[in-house]
């Protein structure tokens, strides 16, 4: 079975910032649940400027082939400054949101999936947005689908399509960062 991991770097990042984990030690451990290898890994995430970031030592450890990296792709979107007004004081201030990673990770699985490059997708990420894209490869293309995510904001949406459950809480403390 070709398996393939899809990565929200966003979803995973907030998550290790309340528990510290190892990209590596994941995917062995996603590798020993699944009973085969993970055919292609797939890390998207927003960046202040991605040809800077894509310099960046922990972008390059995650593209890093074992046993000195997981040996992941890393595609990277720039974020975008959104103006946004207080609706309680009236105050204007600027935040930085991510543009255009969902619309890339849910192209990303539906398009691997309509040139059956995979048979079970792994998707780490949280976000009930990615349903249809979920739905599309389950019922058109037949495809196993696989969520890995927290049990405190995996959306229940995801985990009604999947045939499997991955809690991040439950790898611990096989995952744990320096372990």
């Amino acid at each position: 079975m070709k398996t393939v991991w899809v990565i929200d770097g966003a979803y995973l990042f907030s998550y290790g910032r309340t528990r510290p984990f190892d990209y590596l030690k994941l995917k062995n451990e996603l590798v020993r649940l699944s009973g085969g290898p993970i055919h292609e890994s797939y890390y998207l995430n927003s960046t202040r400027d991605p040809a800077d970031d894509a310099r960046n030592a922990f972008h390059t450890w995650l593209k890093s082939a074992p046993p000195r990296g997981p040996k992941i792709r890393v595609q990277l979107y720039q974020l975008k400054d959104v103006h946004l007004t207080c609706v309680n004081c009236n105050h204007q201030f600027d935040r930085e949101v991510q543009k255009g990673v969902d619309v890339g990770i849910a192209t990303l699985i539906v398009k691997l999936a309509a040139q059956n490059l995979y048979d079970r997708l792994i998707l780490a990420a949280g976000d009930g947005d990615f349903e249809d894209a979920i739905d599309y490869v389950k019922s058109e293309r037949q495809k196993e689908v696989w969520v890995c995510g927290s049990q405190t904001n995996l959306s229940a949406d995801l985990q009604s399509y999947a045939d499997n459950v991955v809690w991040l809480e439950d790898l611990h403390p096989a995952i744990d960062k320096g372990a």
